[in-house]
């Protein structure tokens, strides 16, 4: 009998993630399949919905809507830093992508949004926040959830 994924199916993929224009953001392509169990937080809300009751061998182009996606972009993601917070030889740039470290021990990527003498202003926003992602799938595996 082929398994069809439910909550806690450890579920084997091989994946696409375009952006509303086509452009390929990630994808497995012909490397490894990604494995992750459905229901942990892995995936996004909106795929591991999408992904329900697929099972071996299915081919599926899946929409997925910033409210169950990457959410919608937050004013308050934003954040101004003064720039001698950064090193004097750095060279920032808008659109620049840098990985920033938080007091907690936490870590998270930013995005330089501007850059004058004193300050930086940093986007704390996935970079897919607003955006309808379309992910196309290939379904390789489906494992049962493991009983505990």
């Amino acid at each position: 009998m082929t398994e069809q994924i439910v909550p806690g199916s450890t579920v084997t993929l091989h994946y696409t993630l375009a952006l509303p224009d086509g452009t390929v953001a990630d994808t497995t392509g012909s490397g490894e399949p990604l494995t992750f169990t459905l229901g942990t937080g892995t995936m996004i809300e909106g795929l591991e919905h999408a992904l329900m009751g697929l099972k071996p061998g299915d081919h599926q182009e899946l929409k997925i809507p910033p409210e169950s996606g990457y959410g919608f972009p937050d004013p308050e993601a934003r954040h101004p830093m003064p720039r001698s917070s950064f090193p004097k030889d750095m060279t920032l740039e808008v659109g620049m992508i840098m990985s920033f470290d938080f007091p907690d021990g936490g870590e998270a990527p930013g995005a330089i949004i501007s850059v004058d003498d004193d300050e930086v202003l940093v986007d704390f926003n996935h970079p897919l926040a607003g955006m309808e992602v379309t992910f196309t799938v290939d379904i390789i595996d489906v494992k049962p959830p493991q009983l505990t």
